[in-house]
Formats: C-alpha cells, structure tokens, sequence
C-alpha cells in the first residue's frame, strides 16, 4: 500500500516502540500531543472541495446515536449506545420510532450496542446485524424488527473493555460481513493473530471466517489496529478504515487483505521495518480528529471526528489521497457517524450525550445534508 499510495500531509518522526500500555484518553486523548507533529489550521474548503451547504436536522434527542444504517426504502436506522434501543427514522418525518430493543447490552464507557448493518438480502431475509458489548465478550447479533424474538448470536469471543472495543461493521461489496474491533485495552492482542482483538475480521452473513481470507477457517483479515470505529468502500472496491490512535496520531488505512498496520510498534507512520508494517494513507493529530465513522460518495471520503468536532473530507483518487479538509469545526459538536444515504445524502450523527463535553440543547441529532 506504500508504494501506491504516497500523498502524506501531515508528517511525523514516529519512534518505533515496544508495547505501549499508557492510554491518556480512547476516543478522547486530554494530553498534549508531541510537538513533532505539523498541524494545519482549518478554515475555510479550497476550491475543488465539497460544499455541503446547511444542515437539516431530522432528529434531536437521540441517546447516544451510535450505528446508523439504511433500508431498502430510504428509511435508517439508529443504535443507541447506552439503551441497546434501535430507531427507526424516516428522512422528512421529524419522529423516531422504536422497532427493536436488543437485549444483555452492558453500556460501560465505550461500550454497549455499537454498529448497525442491514443484510444485503434484506428483502428476503429481513436481518439487521449489530455488534454488541455484553457482560461477557463482544459479539455480532442479527435479528428482524418484525415481532419481539430474541436475537441470534452468529459470532462472539471478541474480548470486551471500557474501551477500544471497536465495533463497526458494515457489508462489503463481496457480500461478506467486515467487522473493525480494537485492542480491548490490551496493546499485544493487536500483534497476536490468533486474537479477534486489533483486527479487521471478514465474515461470512452466517458468522464463519470467509473464503479467501488470508488464513484458511481464521475471520482474520487484517491486523495491528488499535482501535477501528470506521469501514467503508469506494467505487473501485477499495476498503478504508478510520483508527483512533494513542497520544499522538490518528490514521485512515487502505485495507489490505493480511496486512499489519503496526499497532502497538507504530503509531501513525514510521519505520515499515522492510514491509512488515503498512503505513497510513492519511493521519492527524488526535486533537484534531479522533475519527469514528467514514463514508465515501463518489470520489471523497468523509470521517467524523470526536475530540476534534468537526467533519473531514478527503479527496480520493486511483493511486492516492489528498489533502484533507475540515467542515463544521465546533459547530455541531462531536460527530460520530457519517453514513450516505439511499439517495445520496450525507448523515451525520453528533455525540454529545457521551459523557466527555457538556450537551447542547436537542443533542444528541441526527443531521441530513442534501446530495450536491
């Protein structure tokens, strides 16, 4: 992925280390970060850059919006955190309504009902997918919103925390279920590949590994992440991941099927020692972003940024990245999830009822911006 992807904008001498076991924050890091990191100041989009114009808000009091996905009919669907309550919204109607609560979530700090994915056979077999922190471990539920049956556990063992539990997950172009977890606080797990923690796992929609992953019957498909809370493809079926890093840099990643993208060795970009590790496309300092969800239209990706409070948009194209540039910064808060509907249109969730800033009036919202 070095080799094709080159465009780096922010610069770093990163120092390889050994385990690093010191965590000032997880989605939140309050430390200052070294001053061997280049920053940019944020102002207003260049040209060639999307204008995504004024929000609408199409929900407000949402406990935590956490996973966001869509139905065939343009409806989302929304996972409260800390509730274990799913949401159905319907753009332009203003109310949410509870069609699904799923049971033995265990809301500790970061933890509780996390990613939402609709079945890509959906109309056929009405399975919404969920990854959930229970008492016991994190694991992938699927269930339908029709009727009040329990959920059916198709995958479990990813080792729970207070944090770095990962937890997003999404459908990818081959049908096959992708699954971003972290290090459960616990840095050599990342390294350890018969550990499910630290990893991008690909699944089968029945919960087994998938064919073709880079180890035959292991859901491993990628290793060395701290902590991923975002997946999402572009037009050429490329995989990229939003990471949170520790104290110094947070990282998007090109995905490929049985790379190492260094944690704990390396964070951000350093020394691939000869390839073993791959390096990021694009990093920030944690100030900045502490991203969370990702999505991509057309030829940008957007990655929703928690301590940083503000929406990055990147442009992509065949053989790289470029310069990344910053929307909304502190206006809406904290993002969490960005998501492109049905039609086009960009959602974006705001967390503010997470415990780490003092929430607005009408937090926590769902916002809409038009497709342009």
């Amino acid at each position: 992925m070095a080799t094709t992807t080159t465009i780096r904008w922010v610069v770093a001498t990163m120092v390889a280390a050994g385990v690093m076991t010191g965590c000032a924050g997880s989605e939140d890091s309050s430390r200052p970060e070294p001053g061997a990191v280049t920053t940019r100041t944020a102002g207003s989009a260049p040209s060639g850059t999307p204008d995504l114009g004024a929000a609408e808000e199409l929900a407000r009091g949402i406990d935590v919006p956490w996973g966001v996905t869509f139905l065939p009919g343009g409806d989302a669907l929304i996972g409260e955190r800390n509730t274990g309550r799913v949401l159905r919204l319907t753009p332009g109607d203003g109310e949410s309504r509870l069609v699904y609560e799923v049971p033995d979530v265990a809301a500790v700090r970061e933890g509780g009902l996390l990613g939402l994915a609709v079945s890509p056979d959906f109309p056929t077999d009405g399975f919404v997918y969920a990854y959930v922190t229970t008492a016991q471990d994190n694991r992938i539920v699927r269930f339908r919103l029709a009727g009040d049956q329990q959920p059916e556990v198709i995958f479990r063992g990813i080792t729970s925390a207070s944090v770095h539990n990962g937890g997003r997950i999404a459908f990818g172009p081959d049908g096959m279920l992708y699954i971003g977890t972290g290090d459960g606080f616990e840095s050599p797990r990342a390294q350890d590949p018969a550990s499910l923690n630290g990893k991008i796992l690909r699944l089968t929609p029945d919960g087994e590994p998938a064919p073709g992953n880079p180890t035959a019957e292991s859901p491993v498909y990628s290793l060395g992440h701290r902590n991923v809370q975002g997946l999402a493809w572009d037009a050429a079926g490329r995989l990229f991941a939003a990471e949170l890093g520790q104290n110094d840099l947070d990282e998007v990643n090109l995905i490929e099927a049985g790379r190492n993208y260094g944690w704990p060795v390396v964070e951000g970009g350093g020394d691939t020692q000869g390839g073993r590790y791959t390096n990021p496309v694009v990093t920030w300092p944690v100030s900045e972003a502490s991203p969370s969800g990702i999505a991509i239209a057309g030829n940008t990706a957007y990655v929703a940024a928690l301590r940083g409070q503000r929406l990055w948009s990147i442009p992509l194209d065949g053989t790289g990245v470029g310069e990344p540039t910053a929307h909304f910064q502190g206006e809406y808060g904290r993002l969490r999830t960005v998501q492109v509907a049905p039609d086009g249109a960009l959602w974006l969730t705001t967390s503010n009822t997470d415990n780490h800033v003092a929430p607005r009036e009408g937090d926590d919202r769902i916002l809409r911006f038009p497709a342009r």
